[in-house]
């Protein structure tokens, strides 16, 4: 029993050690998820946002679209949504339109970024087509973006014409976050990304929609490029929490793009789009360092950067290939 016992114990020790050497010597390391106990958050869930807007605390949502994006998000405590944006179309895939973005290829960056969330409140958008359907493709489409995206609930544009499918969903059980305002998926039929609402009958509709989709059952909802006053109007009429991006300073809480935050976005800036960051000048940098090292054979260094053979190993070998 004693010799069994030892043997575990040997046998175990250097399976630490090759796991650790593995570790030691790969480039990219597998990385726990999360944050340091100084730093946790409780799991944000749909009562705590409704208590932020309770107690107006501002709700701040920032769209992720893979791993690192996603524990980059919950590394800070004060992010309180990740959202899956469709957006993704043309900052990672190069679609000209959110329209030609799949429920595969969604999926697909759900399960990466579900991944690398920890308390942020996970909301993905229902790709364009997915919910323009019937009632009972409509709840399907939603429950494999729950199953296998791993998200807690789906985001949806439109306004009353949607109302039925935001129903059907939330009596089964999946949470609805709406979208009014200017609809990206809609920019087509719309002529374009157009500020929405700005004249009465305009903003009657956006605050009819609105309120169409909380009485349907929507735990929150996005308004998008409205005018500020407008925001304001519908987010104190609203019981549910509004979510901005460009719709003034007076919502419950605000969201924008990734790379808009980061300033890595080259395409068309949109007027509410600050830039937070400036990490396109420091990844064009960091790209033009890189090259120029290999170009000028400075990297790798040769005894900081690169590994050695024994010099006896060596000699023998050299001394094998010259018989």
């Amino acid at each position: 029993m004693l010799s069994i016992s030892r043997n575990s114990r040997l046998l175990a020790s250097r399976l630490w050690r090759s796991a650790h050497d593995q570790r030691r010597w790969m480039s990219v390391r597998p990385s726990e998820v999360g944050v340091s106990s100084s730093t946790a958050r409780k799991k944000v869930t749909i009562q705590s946002l409704q208590d932020m807007k309770t107690n107006k605390t501002p709700i701040t949502m920032i769209t992720a679209y893979d791993y690192p994006n996603a524990l980059a998000c919950s590394s800070n405590p004060l992010v309180d949504m990740t959202l899956v944006g469709d957006s993704l179309a043309q900052t990672c895939l190069g679609y000209s339109s959110t329209t030609q973005l799949t429920l595969s290829e969604m999926i697909h960056h759900t399960r990466a970024v579900a991944r690398g969330t920890t308390h942020p409140f996970l909301v993905a958008d229902m790709p364009f087509g997915t919910y323009h359907c019937s009632l009972e493709e409509t709840t399907r489409n939603a429950i494999r973006l729950v199953q296998e995206g791993h998200i807690e609930a789906v985001k949806m544009e439109g306004g009353s014409e949607i109302t039925e499918s935001v129903r059907k969903l939330t009596s089964v059980g999946i949470p609805v976050m709406a979208h009014v305002g200017l609809l990206p998926q809609r920019h087509v039929a719309m002529s374009g990304h157009k500020v929405q609402g700005r004249s009465m009958e305009g903003a009657k509709r956006v605050l009819k929609d609105a309120i169409a989709l909380q009485e349907a059952g929507a735990f929150s909802i996005v308004l998008e490029a409205i005018p500020k006053e407008l925001g304001r109007f519908i987010t104190e009429r609203l019981r549910i929490p509004t979510i901005g991006i460009g719709a003034g300073p007076w919502t419950d809480g605000q969201v924008l793009v990734w790379d808009d935050i980061m300033g890595t976005w080259s395409g068309h800036k949109a007027k509410f789009a600050r830039r937070f960051g400036d990490l396109k000048k420091e990844r064009d940098a960091a790209v033009q360092g890189y090259v120029e090292a290999v170009k000028s054979r400075t990297f790798p260094n040769p005894s900081s950067e690169s590994y050695l053979f024994e010099e006896t190993e060596w000699d023998k070998f050299l001394k094998d290939e010259q018989e």
